[in-house]
C-alpha cells in the first residue's frame, strides 16, 4: 500500500493540443516539464510583498512620494530591481514604501543613484524663457560697439 501512495504522489499531468499524439510530441512535452522543474520561474520587477519575501533575499525599503512612483518604476525595470510597493495611508498625503531586492548591490546602488539624480533634477527650479531672453538682451547691450557692428555686417 505504501508503494501505491508514492506512485500517486509522483504522478504528473501533462496536457497539450494536437491532432495526432506522437512519441516526439510526448518527448518534447516531458523535456519542457523537466526543464521547468529544474529552473523554477522567479518573478521579476514589480510584485507583491509576499512573493518578494518568498524569494528569501534580504529586503530593504525606502519611502517615496506619489508623484515619483512612475520614474522609480522605469528605473527599476532598467536595472532589473525586484520591488514591491505598499501605500501608507496613515499619513496625509499618503506615502509609498518601496521594498526591493536586486541580484547584486552594484545594480541596486546605481539604480538609486539614478533615481536620486532624476528626482533632484525634477525639483530644481528652471529659469523661464523670458528671464533667459532678458538676460541675453542685457548681455547684448553691454557688448562693445565694435562687436555689434561686426554682427550686423554678418547678418546683412
Amino acid at each position: 500500500m505504501m508503494e501505491h501512495e508514492q506512485v500517486n504522489d509522483r504522478c504528473v499531468a501533462l496536457s497539450t493540443q494536437c491532432t495526432k499524439m506522437t512519441g516526439r510530441v510526448l518527448a518534447k512535452m516531458m523535456q519542457a516539464y523537466l526543464k521547468e522543474m529544474r529552473e523554477p520561474k522567479v518573478k521579476r520587477g514589480k510584485q507583491s510583498l509576499a512573493s518578494l519575501k518568498k524569494q528569501g533575499a534580504d529586503l530593504a525599503d525606502i519611502e517615496i512620494s506619489g508623484d515619483n512612483i512612475g520614474s522609480f518604476k522605469k528605473i527599476a525595470r532598467e536595472y532589473n530591481v525586484d520591488y514591491a510597493l505598499k501605500k501608507d495611508t496613515s499619513l496625509e498625503p499618503p506615502k509609498w514604501v518601496v521594498f526591493f531586492k536586486a541580484k547584486d548591490d552594484k545594480s541596486l546602488e546605481s539604480a538609486f543613484k539614478k533615481y536620486v539624480r532624476v528626482t533632484l533634477k525634477q525639483k530644481a527650479p528652471r529659469e523661464s524663457i523670458l528671464a533667459k531672453l532678458n538676460r541675453f538682451k542685457e548681455l547684448a547691450r553691454s557688448a562693445p560697439q565694435k562687436i555689434i557692428e561686426r554682427i550686423k555686417d554678418v547678418v546683412r
